[in-house]
């Protein structure tokens, strides 16, 4: 069952992710990860998000599955360092790839 993309404004959810001091931020990745397994990813459950060690594995299956189903890149690492050493930045291009392929 494929799961609709849904174009999101990258600015407005940087902006909710400080104002809910991060709460966002963990719907948003929750809610993209689910469109991007739409797309073919196999991102495993969000609840390692909050297991210490398990949410690096995570993060990186996750730009795992933004590089190789979203960007089609296959440059998993790259991607990957980005997230870990500009997060902000990493939001944005992964909501504005996304955005490309909303319907």
């Amino acid at each position: 069952m494929a799961v609709a993309i849904k174009k999101r404004n990258p600015a407005l959810v940087i902006i909710f992710f400080f104002i809910t001091f991060g709460v966002y931020g963990i719907y948003w990745i929750v809610k993209t990860k689910d469109e991007i397994n739409g797309l073919g990813a196999s991102i495993p459950t969000a609840w390692l998000l909050i297991v210490p060690i398990a949410n690096i594995y995570f993060m990186y299956k996750y730009m795992e599955g933004f590089a190789v189903n979203v960007k089609k890149d296959n440059n998993t690492l790259m991607w990957f360092i980005v997230y870990i050493l500009v997060s902000p930045v990493a939001v944005i291009i992964v909501q504005l790839e996304l955005n490309k392929l909303a319907a």
